[in-house]
């Protein structure tokens, strides 16, 4: 039996108004890009954690945008349509995290951001990337994103926090 490894990833949004009442939830599947399926397997050839620092191409932060082309996996669909300026953000502290599911059941890493009141507002938020130049102030190219969501068209007003929590999921067949 040849084992066939899958990873599959799942997004969570959430905006919370002043109060912390949720006003908007998102959830659903994203889309590892080719470039992000060549990150994950470099990385398990080289034997390194997501959290290894000497690691200058890792998975840094997020990026948001309001284009809404449809993800792919190469193209124009692999990385942001429409860059939202200032929305370039490190992953929170301590993220990523990683966890063994058991015997069977693969493995996680689990990638958080959060946007505090008064950064990334806009009006339709339509779109969000891992990527690896969370540093840059600009949009990210399909090399640099290693998944992307698109989703409805979300404001997220000044007094707003946005919250997103990435899951990918490595499965052994």
């Amino acid at each position: 039996m040849i084992d066939e490894s899958v990873t599959t990833g799942h997004v969570v949004i959430e905006v919370r108004g002043p109060d912390g009442e949720l006003k908007v939830r998102h959830e659903g599947p994203n889309l590892i890009t080719d470039a992000g399926d060549l990150y994950h397997v470099k990385r398990i050839a080289a034997g390194v954690g997501p959290a290894a620092a000497a690691d200058v191409t890792k998975a840094g932060g997020m990026k948001l945008g309001t284009g809404t082309t449809a993800a792919s996996k190469a193209g124009a669909g692999a990385a942001l349509g429409t860059y939202l300026a200032g929305s370039n953000r490190a992953f929170d502290t301590g993220s990523p995290t990683t966890e063994n599911l058991g015997t069977g059941l693969g493995c996680t890493v689990t990638y958080a951001t959060t946007y505090g009141p008064g950064v990334a507002t806009n009006a339709a938020l339509s779109e969000v990337v891992i990527v690896t130049d969370a540093g840059t102030d600009a949009t990210s190219t399909a090399a640099n994103t290693i998944a992307r969501m698109t989703f409805p068209a979300t404001p997220k007003q000044t007094g707003d926090t946005l919250t997103m929590a990435w899951s990918h999921k490595q499965l052994g067949a």
